[in-house]
């Protein structure tokens, strides 16, 4: 069986945000979603990762909490998936579902809009462990 393609990774991203409850879903309606195959080159220098497969996605915007609309944004939000790393990872856990896993990704990059810090996303979520 081959891989997902990149738009049947978009489609489980856009079902996970669809089962977000109020007021999170609302909050989430003007965030894009983009999935491409690798993060950038650039993407990966500025965060100092060596290794592309350990980015599977990213939240590029201004979180809500600091949203002026004195200040507004000149790109809308965006939740970037990373289609490879995302199956690398599967593929090396072999433990869970594939849509599970760009699930909870997704849920991280949306959290990363709702204000939350990696630190506070680990207190609630064990899903690393």
């Amino acid at each position: 069986m081959a891989d997902p393609d990149l738009s049947w990774f978009l489609d489980t991203a856009f079902a996970a945000v669809a089962a977000f409850p109020e007021p999170f879903q609302s909050g989430a309606r003007d965030v894009v979603i983009q999935v491409v195959d690798w993060p950038p080159e650039d993407i990966l220098a500025d965060m100092g990762i060596a290794d592309p497969l350990e980015l599977t996605g990213l939240y590029d915007g201004t979180p809500l909490p600091f949203k002026s609309a004195s200040d507004p944004a000149p790109m809308p939000d965006t939740v970037w998936l990373y289609r490879e790393p995302i199956l690398h990872e599967w593929r090396a856990r072999g433990d869970l579902d594939l849509a599970d896993l760009i699930a909870h990704v997704t849920v991280h990059e949306f959290a990363h809009h709702f204000g939350w810090s990696d630190d506070d996303i680990a207190t609630i979520d064990r899903w690393w462990e």
